[in-house]
C-alpha cells in the first residue's frame, strides 16, 4: 500500500506541544477530563487517512523529565524507538463468509505500515474467535502465550490471571508515559482509564475502551406484516402478544404455501440478551443502584427482582407456537436463525439495536428485501412499559472490552503507544471507513457514507470494531458529524428504520454507574461457568410444559445459586455496606 505524507508538520508540532502545555499546566486527574469536552479540528480528508498519519518530522517539546522518560524507554523526540521493538495484538476472529483474513489484510497492512513508520513498532495480529474469546484467551494465559495487547469482555478472566501474577499492573506506566499518549486519555478520560483503578491498592489490570454509543438492543417487526393485518405498532405487552398470534393465525395470508414455516417470535439460546427489554420491564421502576451493583454481574440481568416472570411470558408464548421451536439447537454464530428472518419467516425479534441492517447486501434487510419484495422491512418498536408506565432500558457505564497486558508482555510503552495510534482522530477514521470512492464516500455535509464492499477491502466487522479496540461505535472527534456519519452507515436502507431503531433504543434508559469497591474475590473464575448454567436452565424454562415452569427454572436458579452465584451476591453487599453504608442511591 502506498503511503503519503501528510502535509502541515507545523499544525501538528503545534498541537503537540499545546496538548504537552495542558498536560504539564493541570493535575493528573484533571488534564484528561477537561480535555474530553473538546473536539478535534480539521479531521483528515480520505486521502491523508490512506496515507496514515505521519509524525516522523515532529518533535515532543520536552522537558527533564520527559527527556528521562524518552532515554528510560529508548525513545526520541519523534516518540520512534531508536530500536525496533515488537508487539502482539489480539484480534477477534468471526468466521465471516466472504470476509478476509482478521490477521492479514488491507486493514492490518494500515496499521503495521503506520505503527512502522511513527514509532518504529513490527505489529503481528493474533487471531482469537470471537464467539469462544473467553475460553481461548483463558488457555493462552496458562500457557503463557496470550498476545501482548489482550481483549476480553470478561474483567473477571483478568483479576484471576492479575492475582497470580498473569497481568501487568499498568498503573505507574499509564502515569509515566502519560504526555506520551494524549489521544488516548483525551478520548477515554480519566473515566475510562481509571473505571478498573482498585481503590484500596491503586493497580489497574486493564483499561476500558469507550463505549461511544450507548445503543444495545431493541425489539423489530415486520412493518409489511403490521400493514397487511392492519395492525398498528404494539406499544404494550399485550398488544405485542395479540400481534404474535395475528401473525400465527393468518400464516397462509402472509407466508402462502410457506405458512408451515411460520415464525411468531424469534429468540436464540442466549435468552436473556434476545428477550432483554421484555424481561426487564418486569424490573420495578425504583430498582436503587444497591441493587443495580449487587444483582448486576450478570450482565442479562438474570438476578434483577421480575425477571423470572418475564421468562414465564416466553414459556407461555413457546406453548402457544409463538416462539421458534428450535432455537436452542444453535449455538452462537450459526447463520440458520439470521437465514430464516432472511427468507421471511420471522415476525419478531430482539437483537443488537441495528441488527437487520447491518453488513450491506448481506443485511437481513437486504435479503429480506431480495427474496419477499421491496416493501418488506423489519422496523423497531417499543412495547414493554414496566409498572410506572416507563419503557425502562438499563444501559451499561461508557465501557465495552477490556484492554489488558499479560505479563508476558516485554514491550508495555510500544503496546501503549500501539493504542494512542489507533486512538488517533485521523487513524480511527480510516479504520472505521476504509478508503474514499472504495469502502466510503464524502457527503456535502461533510459527513462520511459507508458504501457495500467486497474483495480485500470489506470490513470483519461494523465500522472496523475489532481492530479500533480502545473505542467500539463512531467517535470522528465532533458529535454533529459523528451523529450524521452513523445515519449514513447503512447502505440501501431507508433512514427512517435507522433513526427510530436508533432513537427507541435508549430511550427512557437508566446508565450504569462506576460502583468503586475493589476487587469482589468470588467473581474469579466464575464468569463462563455460570453464563453457561444461566443459559441452560433458561432454555429448559422456555421450553418445557407451562405446569412445569416454576420447578425447572427455581431447580435452574438454586444451582447457579449454589455454584456461586450467592457467594458473589454476599461479598458485593458486604462490599457496598463497607464503602457506602446505609446509601442505596449514588449521587
Amino acid at each position: 500500500m502506498r503511503l503519503r505524507k501528510m502535509s502541515s508538520i507545523l499544525t501538528i508540532l503545534l498541537a503537540l506541544v499545546l496538548v504537552f502545555t495542558a498536560c504539564t499546566q493541570n493535575n493528573n486527574s484533571s488534564s484528561s477530563s477537561n480535555s474530553s469536552g473538546q473536539t478535534q479540528n480539521n479531521a483528515s480528508s480520505s486521502n491523508n487517512n490512506s496515507s496514515g498519519s505521519n509524525n516522523s518530522g515532529s518533535s515532543i517539546n520536552s522537558n527533564d523529565g520527559l527527556s528521562a522518560v524518552l532515554e528510560k524507554y529508548g525513545l526520541d523526540s519523534n516518540l520512534r524507538f531508536k530500536e525496533t521493538r515488537k508487539i502482539t495484538v489480539e484480534v477477534y476472529d468471526r468466521g465471516n463468509d466472504g470476509g478476509t483474513p482478521p490477521e492479514d489484510n488491507f486493514y492490518t497492512d494500515y496499521i503495521k505500515a503506520g505503527m512502522l513508520r511513527d514509532h518504529n513498532v513490527e505489529v503481528e495480529f493474533v487471531p482469537v474467535p470471537r464467539w469462544t474469546e473467553t475460553e481461548v484467551i483463558n488457555n493462552l494465559l496458562a500457557a503463557g502465550q496470550a498476545p501482548d495487547i489482550s481483549v476480553t469482555y470478561s474483567y473477571p478472566t483478568i483479576q484471576t490471571y492479575a492475582n497470580m501474577g498473569g497481568v501487568l499492573d499498568l498503573a505507574a506506566y499509564l502515569e509515566e508515559t502519560k504526555e506520551l499518549l494524549p489521544d488516548l486519555w483525551e478520548l477515554l478520560t480519566d473515566t475510562n482509564i481509571y473505571w478498573d483503578r482498585d481503590p484500596n491498592t491503586g493497580t489497574i489490570w486493564a483499561i476500558e475502551a469507550r463505549l461511544n454509543v450507548l445503543n444495545r438492543i431493541n425489539t423489530f417487526v415486520r412493518e409489511d406484516w403490521l400493514k397487511k393485518l392492519n395492525l398498528d405498532p404494539p406499544t404494550t405487552l399485550q398488544e405485542f402478544e395479540d400481534m404474535l398470534i395475528a401473525f400465527r393465525d393468518n400464516a397462509s395470508l402472509l407466508l402462502g404455501d410457506q405458512a408451515d414455516k411460520m415464525i411468531p417470535f424469534s429468540i436464540s439460546f442466549d435468552v436473556g440478551w434476545r428477550a432483554d427489554h421484555l424481561t426487564t420491564s418486569f424490573v420495578p421502576n425504583d430498582i436503587t443502584d444497591k441493587d443495580l451493583f449487587v444483582y448486576g454481574f450478570d450482565d442479562r440481568h438474570l438476578l434483577y427482582p421480575g425477571f423470572k416472570e418475564g421468562i414465564r411470558v416466553l414459556n407461555k408464548w413457546y406453548n402457544e407456537g409463538l416462539i421458534w421451536r428450535d432455537f436452542p439447537l444453535y449455538p452462537a454464530g450459526d447463520p440458520t436463525e439470521d437465514n430464516l428472518m432472511k427468507a421471511g419467516y420471522v415476525g419478531a425479534f430482539m437483537h443488537n439495536w441495528d441488527y437487520p441492517y447491518r453488513n450491506g447486501e448481506d443485511s437481513i434487510h437486504a435479503n429480506l428485501q431480495r427474496i419477499v419484495g421491496p416493501d418488506a422491512a423489519y422496523i423497531a418498536v417499543e412495547p414493554f412499559p414496566n409498572d410506572e408506565g416507563v419503557y425502562r432500558k438499563f444501559l451499561s457505564g461508557p465501557v465495552d472490552r477490556k484492554v489488558f497486558f499479560p505479563a508476558t508482555n516485554d514491550e508495555p510503552v510500544a503496546s501503549l503507544l500501539y493504542l494512542n495510534w489507533i486512538t488517533k482522530v485521523e487513524n480511527r477514521i480510516f479504520l472505521q471507513f476504509g478508503e474514499e470512492g472504495v469502502t466510503h464516500e464524502k457527503m456535502p455535509d461533510g459527513s462520511y457514507k459507508t458504501l457495500a464492499t467486497t474483495g480485500e477491502k470489506i470490513m470483519n466487522s461494523p465500522n472496523n470494531i475489532d481492530y479500533t479496540i480502545t473505542y467500539n461505535g463512531l467517535n470522528l472527534g465532533d458529535p454533529d458529524l459523528t451523529v450524521k456519519s452513523i445515519a449514513n452507515g447503512y447502505a440501501g436502507v431507508d433512514k427512517r428504520y435507522i433513526e427510530i431503531a436508533h432513537q427507541i433504543t435508549t430511550n427512557e434508559g437508566r446508565i450504569g454507574k462506576n460502583v468503586s469497591v475493589g476487587e469482589i474475590k468470588s467473581e474469579s473464575g466464575q464468569g463462563q461457568a455460570l453464563k453457561e448454567k444461566r443459559d441452560a436452565f433458561l432454555n429448559q424454562a422456555v421450553v418445557v410444559p407451562v405446569s412445569e415452569f416454576d420447578k425447572v427454572y427455581d431447580a435452574g436458579m438454586d444451582d447457579y445459586l449454589k455454584s456461586g452465584g450467592q457467594a458473589i451476591i454476599d461479598e458485593r453487599k458486604a462490599a457496598w455496606e463497607a464503602t457506602y453504608g446505609d446509601k442505596v442511591v449514588l449521587d
